[in-house]
C-alpha cells in the first residue's frame, strides 16, 4: 500500500466515489456532478490534504486530512468496497500518524465515526486509536435518521513511544 498526493484528479476521484456506496458516511450515494463541483472549487485542498490509497497500483480509497493547519486536525477515509477488510485501512491510519506525527508536527488527530461502524471501530483499535467518547445522537444521515458516534484519538506522546495512553473517561462518575 502508497499514499499520493491527490492532484485534482476528477474523473478517478467520480469513478471512486460514485461506484462504491459509503452506508456509514452521511451520504451513502455520492452525485458525481457535486464531486466534480468540489474539486473545482478546491474543496480538496482548502485547509485539507487529500492523498491517494494505493494498493497494486491501482487507486482503492482517499484520505483526506481536515484542518490541515490546525495542530489537531480531523480526518475522513473511504475504501473501495472491494478492498474493505483487507488491513488496508490500518495501515493508512497508521501512516496517516507517521505523517503527521512526524513530519507534520500535530499533537494530536481525532477521527469520528457511526457507532454502528464496527469495521471502523476495529481500523481505529488496530492502528493505535483510543476510543474516547461515545456521542448519542450525534450524525445526522441524509435520509433524515440520526446515529450515535463515536470519537477516537490518537496523540503524539503515545505515537513517539509505541504505546497506547488507556483515557480517564471514568475515574469519576460524572
Amino acid at each position: 500500500m502508497e499514499l499520493a498526493l491527490f492532484n485534482a484528479e476528477a474523473d478517478d476521484l467520480v469513478q471512486l466515489l460514485t461506484e462504491n456506496e459509503w452506508p456509514y458516511h452521511s451520504d451513502a450515494n455520492v452525485d458525481a456532478n457535486a464531486v466534480r463541483t468540489a474539486v473545482e472549487k478546491g474543496y480538496y485542498a482548502d485547509d485539507r490534504e487529500t492523498f491517494w490509497i494505493i494498493e497494486d497500483g491501482m487507486k482503492v480509497g482517499i484520505l483526506i486530512i481536515n484542518d490541515i493547519g490546525d495542530t489537531i486536525p480531523l480526518f475522513d477515509i473511504r475504501l473501495a468496497t472491494s478492498t474493505r477488510g483487507k488491513g488496508i485501512g490500518v495501515q493508512a491510519l497508521k501512516w496517516m500518524q507517521d505523517y503527521l506525527f512526524g513530519e507534520k508536527n500535530k499533537i494530536r488527530i481525532e477521527g469520528y465515526t457511526r457507532a454502528d461502524n464496527f469495521a471502523m471501530r476495529k481500523c481505529f483499535t488496530k492502528a493505535g486509536f483510543v476510543k474516547e467518547g461515545y456521542l448519542r445522537n450525534a450524525w445526522e444521515n441524509s435520509d433524515g435518521t440520526i446515529s450515535d458516534t463515536v470519537l477516537y484519538g490518537a496523540i503524539y506522546d503515545d505515537w513517539k513511544v509505541s504505546t497506547v495512553t488507556p483515557t480517564k473517561i471514568n475515574d469519576i462518575s460524572y
